[in-house]
């Protein structure tokens, strides 16, 4: 029971609700961020991790936050996360960190960590939140990082860092060709679910042996088999 409702909560944040291919969430990050797949791949795990740690700790003080400065509590939290991880980032990985640049402190105001914890951590409890966090950051790296790879390959022929062609479209390197490739994604993205989606409720209608549209229903006119089956029987005895 457990598995399928965490299965459940890590499908909606990486698949139904995906922050940056559904929610079209945090665009601004998505379109500044999305260059390279190294730059794109750190700043997904980077809200990944603050979405886990502000998700848990916000869950753990709902019952204790009131309701009338929700809204700013969480931006608290949340704006503490975002600090120690420019610590860790700035000392560990300083290369990400001056990648990252103005990006990183505007984790804060980004209104998919806000949302999630408007929306889910604040009103469900820890490991519910824990595996919300976990699952929604990992879908927006995912879409981060897809939107990145595509932008490098062909804006610069490189792909993660590494030059493996010398053809290039510098198209792909501007906003305008940020906007098309996210918009491309998004289309791709929708379409492909939707197609998944409605296969399965096709394979369910099956198992439940549903009518399909092409099978004829039973007309409301025709008499009921079995109450002609019990007025046979009568007529015998």
């Amino acid at each position: 029971m457990n598995a399928g409702k965490y299965g459940k909560i890590a499908y909606d944040g990486l698949i139904t609700n995906n922050a940056t291919f559904k929610l079209v969430l945090g665009t601004c990050a998505t379109l500044g961020m999305s260059t390279s797949a190294v730059n794109s791949f750190g700043m997904g795990l980077s809200v990944t991790v603050v979405l886990l740690l502000s998700n848990v700790i916000i869950s753990l003080l709902r019952k204790v936050i009131p309701n009338t400065v929700r809204i700013p509590a969480f931006i608290v939290i949340i704006a503490t996360m975002v600090t120690l991880l420019r610590m860790v980032l700035e000392k560990y990985i300083p290369d990400l960190y001056d990648a990252m640049g103005v990006f990183l402190p505007l984790i804060v105001v980004n209104c998919v960590i806000l949302g999630r914890a408007e929306a889910f951590a604040s009103k469900n409890p820890v490991l519910d939140s824990a595996v919300d966090g976990v699952a929604t950051g990992l879908g927006l790296t995912f879409a981060l990082t897809v939107i990145g790879i595509i932008r490098e390959f062909l804006g610069s022929g490189s792909f993660f860092g590494m030059q493996v062609m010398d053809f290039r479209i510098g198209f792909f390197t501007n906003a305008a060709g940020a906007f098309f490739v996210y918009g491309i994604c998004i289309a791709l993205f929708v379409l492909i679910t939707n197609q998944v989606d409605k296969a399965r409720r096709a394979r369910h209608a099956r198992m439940l042996r549903v009518p399909s549209h092409d099978e004829p229903l039973p007309s409301p006119d025709a008499p009921d088999a079995a109450a002609a089956a019990n007025t046979t029987d009568g007529e015998v005895k």
